[in-house]
């Protein structure tokens, strides 16, 4: 067990849920704080230098893969744009087969395996640049189950983290899958707090340095309520899609202060994520009808703003890929320390 003391969850008084005003791109700006409590919601700036102005960059990948996966789909996953220090991956729902070999075999050009953390179906991987290994020290890995079916479909809840120290900068990734259908609110919110308070516990080693930057990636399954599913399909159809953004669980409830307070999220301009027919970009058409949801989250936050500067530069899903019922979202994420480490 490692220690883990920059996530907490906090209850916070209720607030009227309204429309969100779009933020800047860099998350230790003034003008990038929101008027109340929840989720800092930011816009991307399209432009990165890497490395000639962050002291570090970092893409982040999260995928639902529905017990499916081809090597094709894992190729087109990490891309051939490659400009970029670290590359996270964290699956769910990930089928018996060798992810790591493959995610490997496709990255073996660029990138190593610095650390993975796996808890049955929930998976999460750290690649860094060959000879990375180099500046790469402190490596820890912890788990946190929430319950689910255990073995038997593979399908168990909870999350994956690893924690490691790069170029100086200390890190916390955790991948997680969270509880389904939309009635389930609160046992997601439950959920989220079990799991910060559990991984990296402080209680272990309260005199743990906090890590200075924490990312959340996966399916926190969170929905879209409040509207009609036709509506709502409506909407995205004619690329209105951010008009949902109100109607959006996550938002909400961070809204209200009781998941994720302090973090930053880039805005929704991509459509909901979940869920599709298998095999193509449709909205399931099966009997559930399930409502398109942004079930797919990557979000992040800074310990200390005076002393690390995050920027935000793509957060988008991936409509290409077409395996699973969930849409695959990346984000890149780039680091500039107040000092050098």
């Amino acid at each position: 067990m490692g220690n883990f003391s920059s996530i907490h969850a906090a209850k916070g008084r209720r607030f009227m849920i309204r429309r969100r005003p779009t933020q800047l791109g860099s998350l230790d700006s003034h003008s990038a704080t929101m008027s109340h409590e929840g989720i800092k919601t930011v816009r991307v700036d399209n432009r990165c230098d890497f490395s000639s102005y962050s002291d570090l960059c970092i893409c982040v990948v999260t995928w639902n893969m529905n017990g499916q996966v081809t090597y094709e789909d894992l190729a087109e996953l990490v891309g051939n744009n490659r400009k970029f220090d670290l590359l996270v991956v964290g699956l769910q729902e990930v089928p018996r087969k060798n992810i790591s070999r493959l995610l490997q075999a496709a990255l073996i050009d660029s990138h190593i395996l610095l650390g993975k953390s796996i808890m049955q179906s929930i998976h999460l991987y750290v690649f860094g640049l060959k000879d990375s290994d180099l500046f790469t020290k402190d490596v820890k890995i912890d788990k946190s189950p929430v319950g689910g079916f255990g073995g038997l479909i593979r399908r168990k809840k909870g999350a994956v983290a690893i924690r490691l120290n790069y170029k100086g900068i200390t890190m916390v990734f955790i991948s997680c899958h969270l509880s389904a259908h939309a009635q389930n609110v609160e046992k997601r919110n439950s959920e989220f707090r079990n799991v910060s308070e559990s991984l990296f516990s402080q209680k272990l080693n309260p005199y743990a340095r906090p890590a200075q930057i924490t990312v959340w990636l996966g399916d926190l399954n969170y929905r879209i309520q409040g509207i009609g599913n036709y509506p709502a399909r409506d909407l995205i159809h004619n690329d209105l899609h951010r008009l949902l953004t109100n109607n959006d669980q996550l938002l909400q409830e961070a809204e209200r202060g009781q998941i994720f307070e302090g973090y930053s999220e880039g805005t929704l301009t991509f459509k909901p994520t979940y869920k599709y027919n298998i095999g193509s970009s449709n909205y399931d058409t099966s009997y559930k009808v399930r409502m398109p949801s942004w079930t797919d989250r990557i979000l992040f936050k800074t310990q200390d703003t005076e002393e690390i500067h995050a920027t935000l530069h793509s957060y988008e899903a991936m409509d290409d890929i077409h395996s699973s019922d969930h849409k695959p979202v990346k984000a890149h994420i780039c680091l500039k320390l107040s000092k050098p480490s």
